[in-house]
């Protein structure tokens, strides 16, 4: 069984891509961020509520699109816009306390908002009230979480290598390839 750290470094450079050397340097970010979520995924059985800005909605059928169409267990991956959808603006603490309410309701072991976005649009307001996030911010710098520069011209096909290598990550860790230690 492999270290996650060196799991990913192999993988970045043999398996996805050649032209991997901005994943490369952000594997200090990657590796603890993707260790905290799958471990809450895999080992308290928390569930992710994917939620984006509305320029990155693309990426979010994209992910639920690929997360569960391959040869292993049913993911409980979630687009938070089909489950809280009359919700648009949480403008509100009473807003954001309803929809926490709801989702302490329907998620009893616990949930991961997984946001992918400008922290400036609406839907960073909700999750940001969570500690438990696995955030991929666009044009902003934050510690625990992936950031990518707005005015980055391949921003999108980075987002779908990172989905990707979070794709391979997910099969070792059911696979017993790697510890997320």
């Amino acid at each position: 069984m492999q270290e996650l750290l060196n799991w990913t470094i192999d993988t970045i450079r043999e398996e996805i891509s050649s032209d991997l050397s901005w994943l490369e340097e952000k594997k200090f970010d990657w590796t603890p961020l993707v260790s905290k979520t799958l471990k809450k995924v895999f080992e308290k059985n928390y569930s992710v509520l994917i939620i984006t800005d509305d320029e990155h909605q693309w990426f979010e059928r994209y992910i639920l699109d690929k997360i569960n169409n391959k040869s292993r267990p049913l993911l409980p991956f979630y687009s938070f816009g089909n489950i809280c959808s009359n919700k648009k603006d949480f403008k509100s603490q009473e807003d954001i306390n309803l929809v926490k309410d709801m989702l302490d309701i329907s998620f009893p072991n616990g949930f991961i908002f997984w946001y992918i976005g400008k922290t400036s649009h609406k839907n960073f307001a909700l999750q940001r009230f969570y500690n438990e996030s696995f955030s991929w911010l666009i044009g902003d710098i934050q510690q625990g979480a992936m950031s990518f520069r707005k005015d980055d011209k391949y921003i999108d096909i980075k987002l779908v290598q990172l989905y990707l290598l979070l794709d391979k990550t997910i099969d070792a860790t059911l696979f017993a390839d790697i510890t997320l230690d």
